[in-house]
């Protein structure tokens, strides 16, 4: 997650600086695909990861004696590479679905970065099938791993109600505090990304963007 976290600034924060300092300075459209395929990627990644430590927590409170056995390093390994590929392939799907479209206009982005709403905005072709296609993978891919996340600390409380020490409560707490921060940042700010139409301002969207970038903690 921390390596997701660092290739989001990465992809992001160059130019980002570089339309800080040279507002004129335009970014090509290899660069802005490039940029969009990846923030895809990232975040679709991030939000894979983000399900897997949900479980890594369930088994290190409710099973911490099997600890060890279910979660080795060949199913680490296993979840880590299936949520990267599974990021990278519904990423291609949408770059496959932009790349064909014309472009025209000013061709200038309300935005600080390639993203994949607002590069649509500036398709003069019809954008339907692109955004049932965003909105598809934001309830299969973002609201889809909820369940999963409620049911694992739903299991998680369960359990840690049941230990009688303070210091019990206390380790449970230290180890579920750093991803439950992550969960709330990562799904509160995405969903204002992706539901453009919830009544939220594009200054307001940009910001919770920008936000996700540099603040997410590892």
């Amino acid at each position: 997650l921390a390596t997701v976290d660092i290739a989001y600034a990465c992809n992001t924060v160059p130019q980002m600086l570089v339309n800080l300092l040279s507002p004129a300075q335009p970014i090509s459209f290899a660069g802005c695909m490039t940029q969009t395929f990846l923030f895809l990627t990232f975040a679709l990644t991030e939000c894979l990861l983000v399900v897997v430590m949900s479980y890594d927590r369930y088994v290190a409170i409710c099973l911490p004696l099997r600890y060890s056995a279910i979660m080795n390093w060949r199913v680490c390994v296993t979840l880590a590479v299936t949520s990267w590929i599974s990021a990278v392939l519904l990423s291609l799907v949408h770059l496959v679905l932009l790349l064909p479209l014309p472009f025209c206009g000013p061709q200038k982005l309300n935005h600080y970065l390639c993203e994949l709403l607002a590069v649509l905005k500036l398709v003069c072709a019809d954008t339907h099938l692109n955004k049932v296609m965003v909105s598809a993978g934001a309830l299969s891919v973002l609201l889809g791993p909820v369940p999963a996340i409620v049911i694992s600390y739903s299991h998680i409380l369960r359990t840690v109600l049941k230990i009688q020490s303070a210091e019990g409560h206390q380790k449970a707490f230290s180890t579920c505090s750093s991803h439950l921060c992550v969960v709330g940042l990562f799904y509160g700010t995405a969903m204002i990304m992706l539901y453009p139409n919830m009544g939220t301002p594009g200054r307001r969207r940009n910001t919770s963007s920008c936000f996700t970038v540099f603040s997410t903690p590892c």
